[in-house]
């Protein structure tokens, strides 16, 4: 399965829990920290860790683990880290605060 496979499962997956404004960003050609980065934001922590669940799940039947997961307590911003493709799945405050696709403006947007 290639890399953008594997991030349309993704999408997928934040996609069927009602993620809002699922990004996904072509950080290839900029950085050496992933291929893929899929941002998406949720209402309320119960959506964030439902969406992360979902992707952890999702990810888990393809037999792909993740090399690390950070957030998931407090479900404000959880990142789920896959090597080459890097999920943050932020609930809508902190998700404009720290503006992710602004930080990486020069990222590839990809449609999907």
């Amino acid at each position: 399965m290639t890399n953008k496979e594997i991030v349309e499962v993704v999408y997928n997956a934040v996609d069927d829990k009602k993620g809002i404004n699922i990004n996904v960003l072509d950080v290839s050609k900029i950085s050496s920290i992933a291929d893929y980065f899929v941002i998406a934001g949720g209402n309320n922590p119960n959506q964030v860790q439902a969406m992360a669940d979902n992707v952890q799940e999702k990810m888990h039947k393809l037999e792909i683990n993740p090399k690390h997961i950070e957030g998931f307590r407090g479900a404000s911003w959880i990142l789920m880290d896959y090597g080459d493709i890097v999920v943050h799945i932020f609930n809508e405050d902190d998700r404009e605060f720290y503006d992710l696709e602004r930080i990486w403006k020069d990222a590839d947007i990809v449609e999907m």
